[in-house]
């Protein structure tokens, strides 16, 4: 899988540049192999496999999740409904549009912000099987 690091690596090797500019993470970030806000929809679940967690997701809207696992579940907080802020790539520059990749971190509404993702699996809802 292609990472957002690893194509922002590439470039900096192609280039010659040294350091990584919001505008070269601008350039890759629809490059980004992960889950977009806009590819989900009610009652589906992400899960995403952090360096020391596993967050699960349900999405109950555009911004708003029922949240478990990780820091919730340390603070005895899960399940918590809570909006996802977006993905950072380690420091405030952060991708609002984007629920989750591998590379990046998890940014919720409430300040907490995971290590960083190691894998991240979308699960789709099947709203025909209700029908």
């Amino acid at each position: 899988m292609r990472t957002i690091n690893t194509a922002v690596e590439e470039d900096l090797e192609r280039t010659g540049r040294r350091g990584v500019g919001l505008d070269r993470l601008a350039a890759h970030s629809e490059e980004i192999d992960g889950v977009w806000k806009s590819a989900l929809q009610w009652g589906d679940r992400v899960v995403i496999v952090t360096l020391n967690s596993v967050y699960t997701l349900h999405v109950v809207d555009d911004d708003r999740f029922i949240v478990s696992g990780g820091w919730f579940d340390r603070r005895e907080a899960s399940p918590a409904m809570v909006k996802v802020t977006g993905c950072n790539w380690g420091g405030t520059a952060i991708n609002r549009r984007l629920v989750a990749a591998a590379g990046l971190y998890l940014e919720f509404a409430n300040g907490v912000v995971t290590t960083q993702i190691q894998r991240v699996v979308h699960f789709r809802c099947d709203s025909s099987a209700a029908n």
